[in-house]
């Protein structure tokens, strides 16, 4: 039987796919090429040398830096007391991992303001003890991008852990290795590739996201602005060849990254298959 035929309906399959990717990203992203042609060199440089523009690309892609850490470090800690412990309430915990998933951002973003602003229940006690103000600063940002980004790390991670075979614990641990060489030794091996994948997930989330963090940004020009914001502004104020620049840098910058990090997690797989 030819390869084609071993799914009924190829074709069609196929042909909608194809019309799915034109329609939803590849005429989207091409008029948004085209548009940025369309400024000259000076200008686009202009634009993207501008302190403005300079600062929200490093409010952004180093917020969600910062936050894809983190998240990776909590994340993998949630999954595994999800996967290897029982404890009551355990389904009602791990129902609330996906709430980011189902909330509206901009709610998101109104509550984490109100819990983290100085004079709330969090931002209170924080401010008060430590000095430290959350909300409207980038510290803010950094939270309200963890917040969002857990999930991603958590549901990638998780099944991995579930698919590890515990023998293998239990037998580093007859030959005499400790808790800290089984980790590192045995397990994270085993789930760098997927921690990898969610720390690419939560950043690529991070680098786009608006809703959340607006409200608890303080959206100051030169040290809270997200450039998302950024491009909200521009086109409001009618600077259709300034937000399609920085779309478009964004972009090609989010894409390499992405790719970057692919590569990775492509070696960290190739190298633990030759081990």
């Amino acid at each position: 039987m030819p390869q084609s035929n071993i799914m009924p309906g190829f074709r069609p399959a196929i042909g909608l796919t194809l019309v799915y990717l034109a329609l939803i990203v590849l005429i989207p992203l091409s008029a948004m090429l085209l548009k940025a042609l369309q400024l000259s060199f000076d200008e686009y440089l202009a634009i993207m040398t501008n302190q403005r523009v300079l600062a929200s690309f490093r409010v952004s892609f180093g917020s969600a830096l910062i936050a894809a850490a983190f998240a990776v470090v909590f994340g993998f800690i949630i999954a595994w007391t999800l996967v290897r412990y029982s404890f009551p309430g355990k389904r009602l915990f791990d129902s609330l991992i996906d709430l980011p998933f189902a909330l509206p951002t901009a709610v998101a973003g109104i509550v984490l303001a109100t819990i983290y602003e100085p004079h709330g229940w969090i931002g209170k006690l924080v401010f008060d003890s430590m000095s430290i103000q959350i909300a409207y600063k980038p510290l803010g940002i950094v939270f309200a991008l963890i917040f969002i980004g857990l999930p991603f790390v958590v549901r990638t991670i998780e099944p991995v852990l579930q698919e590890l075979d515990t023998a293998m614990e239990e037998a580093a641990a007859s030959l005499g290795a400790t808790r800290l060489q089984t980790f590192f030794k045995v397990i994270l091996p085993n789930i760098l590739p997927a921690t990898i994948t969610g720390f690419a997930l939560a950043f690529a989330r991070g680098v786009g996201e608006y809703g959340s963090v607006i409200f608890i940004a303080g959206n100051m020009p030169y040290i809270s602005e997200v450039l998302p914001l950024l491009i909200i502004t521009k086109l409001e104020q009618y600077e259709y060849a300034g937000a399609t620049a920085i779309g478009m840098t964004m972009l090609i910058l989010s894409f390499l990254l992405l790719l970057l990090i692919n590569g990775l997690q492509w070696w960290v797989r190739r190298r633990s298959g030759q081990l």
